[in-house]
């Protein structure tokens, strides 16, 4: 299932809403090599900004479950560094780690309970929110790397929506997804590496698949009907107000708030833990 072309639709139209300039559509900035305190603080400063606060009570109201005056979003603890499959990885360039650091998320809570992460990456114009997801991914599945293999490299693969730990010469499943890809038990590095390699070896940037316009954007799975497979995902940079990733997409009225709903798994992760 792919939601590339859906996820421009429902971009287009917000910034159309909003009176903002597509950003979506420039090359992305390239994400530091790791979260350092400098990073958090301001990943942390852009997740509690008054603008992001309103449009999280837009965000957690947007169903009447709480109003927008009573939603009063709050951000709880520190920004967590979310790493992706690395593309060098796959390519099998020597010394390439096999994931990199795409954001930072920190966990925004509303009156009523709801939750969300709100993705912050670096852009043009400094650290920005670039992506309101509902759920607590990010922060369960950091947990649970870090009880499973402490020390350990926690990443998803968007492509198969699967959730890994890696530390050493092992990668362990953090979900049912990551379970059917590697077994339950995981695999060497060197095995992982071969597979995705075979998955996504010619699907790279620059590859002919790319160039024909079938990579890149947010979508987690593959091209359109009859291609080889899934593309590596690229991280776009939106404006403050718009999102945009996996999941059902909807535009919230005439603010102009793209929401992303994902959907869990119950049980998924917390069986492997």
């Amino acid at each position: 299932m792919t939601l590339r072309a859906t996820a421009a639709a429902a971009v287009l139209a917000a910034t159309a809403l909003l009176g903002l300039a597509p950003q979506a559509a420039a090359a992305p900035v390239p994400q530091p090599g790791a979260a350092s305190a400098e990073n958090r603080a301001a990943a942390a400063r852009a997740a509690a900004a008054p603008d992001t606060l309103a449009t999280l009570s837009r965000f957690f109201s947007r169903e009447g479950k709480v109003s927008l005056a009573a939603a009063q979003p709050r951000i709880e603890g520190e920004a967590v560094p979310v790493s992706y499959l690395s593309p060098d990885f796959v390519a099998g360039k020597a010394g390439a780690p096999v994931a990199r650091l795409e954001f930072l998320a920190s966990k925004a809570v509303s009156s009523d309970g709801q939750q969300a992460a709100l993705w912050t990456a670096r852009t043009a114009a400094g650290w920005q929110v670039v992506n309101i997801a509902t759920g607590d991914d990010e922060f369960r599945y950091a947990q649970l790397g870090a009880a499973k293999l402490p020390g350990g490299t926690v990443f998803r693969e968007p492509q198969i929506d699967a959730w890994y730990v890696a530390g050493g010469s092992r990668v362990l499943p953090l979900d049912e997804d990551a379970v059917r890809a590697v077994g339950a038990g995981g695999s060497s590095l060197a095995a992982y590496r071969a597979r995705v390699g075979r998955a996504y070896g010619d699907k790279l940037p620059g590859s002919a698949y790319a160039k024909d316009g079938r990579a890149g954007g947010y979508a987690e799975a593959g091209g359109p009907a009859g291609a080889a497979g899934p593309a590596l995902p690229v991280l776009p940079v939106l404006p403050v107000g718009v999102v945009a990733g996996g999941g059902a997409l909807v535009l919230l009225g005439a603010a102009g708030v793209v929401v992303v709903r994902r959907g869990r798994r119950a049980g998924a992760a917390d069986a492997l833990a």
